[in-house]
């Protein structure tokens, strides 16, 4: 029962994370072609899903790697 309960609680934690991330990372893409800063929200948005899922992870590598070599 309490493995049920654990896993559940692990299941209900990763959803809430997936909808926010990917809410965050849809503004930032709208903000693209909208007003607003884009820049900014699109890695906030893939901090957040990186937190549970591992291509999110890699793909915020890229994302922070280019934006080094851009500002040197």
């Amino acid at each position: 029962m309490t493995a049920f309960i654990l896993n559940t609680i692990k299941q209900a934690k990763k959803l809430i994370i997936s909808v926010i991330g990917f809410t965050v990372l849809l503004i930032g893409l709208a903000m693209v072609v909208l007003p607003g800063p884009a820049f900014i929200v699109i890695p906030i948005g893939l901090g957040i899903l990186a937190t549970e899922f591992v291509w999110a992870k890699n793909l915020l590598k890229k994302v922070k790697s280019k934006f080094q070599k851009r500002k040197k």
